[in-house]
């Protein structure tokens, strides 16, 4: 299984995410004091900056300015030389955006590429918790924590929506933090299980709220439906292993990160895939692939192409999936074309409880945005971090970026944001007649920039109320998975953790797979583990674990 590109994923979803649920890898995490009054550099001085920038304020610069900014592009939703949106950006700012371009195909390869050769532009939009890693460890990017004095909007949102704590697991071992998320008023799993609630009503099972519930209900839907495998996932395993995994007391797929979890009892990091909850959730899956529960060519094939489980969803061959909120409309969708039209009830659940409880993934940013070197020697840095900081944290960029125009292509009252009968957005079906869509003919809602930091208002507003049920039955019904302490390493040791990580995962990835699908039996199991400490299992952790004494000495 591979490990979760992120990009990757909104490609096969066709249609971005909207919550952060990835895991972070080698994260360094810190308990510093906030960074109001951070160290760094003397305070900026830029004649186009504003002098009395606060929260909720709109930045404007004194003079025009261009800022460079790396642009990734979607191939179902490429830039358009009309798009509003950049001229709506400079008509309120006075900033003009320089684009910078790479394909979607190869997006994180290519930035790792700019930004080793200095090459990159000033802005990396589009950045994941943990990626920042390798470019800190480097000083090819700026370490934000000296300038989110310069960011009101940032402060207040950190501050209101309870994130301190968060951002400050973003330091890296000098004790900076080298990226600012995309922050989320309310955090649930992205992907989780996709389920005919219909058919599970029909067979007497009702919506599974632990993975043995949902293995009795699978097995009534196969004695109705003798020739359907009905339990699929459609991201080769990793998806479904990623929500499944915190269940059972552990991390896997999407969610491996590092590949080491914090034990409690012994009091400190142990490999998630020598753990006895790893092993159990092996088992379970296991169990139901060996009984016809489980379609394992889900497992073992991307969901592109033909016979993918979207086909497989809308034939009645499978009945439970993987996905996310857009991937209902992409069941619906496809069983509408199937001629099952008023016949059926797709939704989105809470992902089931299991052995640890009715756990789900620890609160998540999503993503945001790092700044190359380069960028220190702009003469508007100052101008720069007020404008980063008002596109993405303050509640009228969001709105812009996500509805457009408020009047022109959509009105707000209160919290209800409507679009105007004339403008679609086709990717949520959102008057779908509508003649001009937002974000192919206008540019908002894009991949870019639109979903990084959102209220819950926002969230809701251009989701439907399934998702909004699901939202609530999240933070009604689990409880997120506390993180694990920090263990921040420097820059040597990522370097040999790197060289050490790869193998072992590689090895991790291949025979859990190898042992669902049952070519590999599970008797061998130890065998596994035995496999895993001839790779130098021991100094990985050894690393990882002196990492963490060391973080905790310096901090008691």
């Amino acid at each position: 299984m591979k490990r979760d590109p992120r990009l990757g994923v909104l490609r096969r979803t066709g249609r971005r995410l909207t919550v952060a649920a990835t895991a972070t890898a080698l994260i360094a995490v810190s308990a510093c004091s906030p960074d109001s009054a951070a160290e760094g550099d003397s305070a900026l001085e830029d004649s186009a900056a504003m002098t009395n920038y606060t929260a909720d304020m709109t930045f404007k610069a004194s003079e025009p300015l261009k800022f460079s900014i790396l642009w990734t592009d979607w191939p179902e939703n490429p830039v358009k030389p009309s798009w509003q949106i950049f001229d709506e950006i400079k008509k309120r700012t006075n900033v003009s955006l320089e684009l910078t371009h790479v394909p979607f195909s190869d997006a994180t390869q290519k930035r790792s590429l700019l930004i080793s050769s200095g090459d990159a532009p000033e802005i990396i939009p589009l950045v994941y918790t943990g990626e920042e890693q390798q470019f800190a460890a480097t000083d090819s990017v700026l370490p934000m924590s000296d300038y989110v004095k310069y960011m009101p909007n940032f402060q207040k949102y950190v501050k209101e929506w309870d994130l301190q704590q968060m951002v400050d697991n973003l330091r890296q071992a000098n004790g900076k933090y080298y990226m600012l998320p995309g922050l989320q008023e309310v955090s649930v799993p992205t992907f989780t299980l996709i389920i005919r609630k219909d058919v599970f009503e029909q067979v007497g099972a009702g919506v599974p709220q632990t993975w043995d519930e949902l293995r009795d209900a699978l097995v009534k839907i196969k004695a109705k439906y003798p020739d359907s495998k009905p339990l699929g996932d459609g991201f080769e395993g990793a998806s479904m292993l990623n929500y499944a995994a915190h269940a059972f007391g552990t991390v896997a797929g999407w969610g491996f990160g590092n590949g080491t979890q914090f034990d409690e009892k012994s009091g400190k990091f142990i490999y998630a895939a020598t753990s006895p909850g790893y092993k159990a959730m092996v088992e379970y899956f296991h169990g139901l692939a060996a009984d016809g529960l489980l379609d394992i060519e889900s497992f073992t094939k991307s969901n592109d192409g033909s016979g993918t489980v979207t086909d497989k969803f809308a034939q009645g061959k499978i009945f439970a999936a993987s996905g996310s909120n857009g991937t209902v409309n992409e069941f619906s969708t496809a069983l509408d074309a199937a001629g099952q039209k008023g016949k059926y009830e797709v939704v989105e659940i809470a992902p089931p409880g299991g052995p640890a409880g009715q756990i789900v993934e620890p609160r998540n940013f999503w993503n945001g945005f790092m700044l190359t070197s380069k960028a220190k020697n702009n003469p508007h840095l100052l101008s720069m971090l007020q404008f980063l900081d008002w596109l993405y944290y303050s509640p009228e960029a969001r709105d812009m970026l996500r509805w457009g125009v408020e009047g022109q292509t959509y009105t707000k009252s209160g919290d209800k944001y409507t679009l105007n009968p004339e403008y679609s957005l086709k990717s949520f079906n959102i008057n779908p007649n509508g003649k001009t869509d937002i974000a192919q003919d206008l540019g908002y809602s894009n991949n870019v920039l639109s979903d990084s930091t959102e209220s819950r208002a926002l969230k809701e507003s251009y989701n439907p109320p399934a998702y909004v049920d699901y939202i609530n039955s999240v933070l009604t019904t689990r409880k997120p998975r506390a993180p694990f302490p920090p263990a921040p390493l420097n820059a040597d040791e990522l370097e040999q953790a790197s060289l050490l990580a790869t193998p072992l995962k590689d090895t991790v990835d291949t025979n859990t797979l190898k042992f669902i699908i049952g070519e590999r039996p599970m008797s061998q199991w130890d065998d596994f583990v035995n496999e895993l400490k001839g790779k130098n299992l021991q100094g990985y952790l050894d690393l990882i674990n002196g990492a963490y004494e060391r973080f905790k000495k310096s901090n008691d």
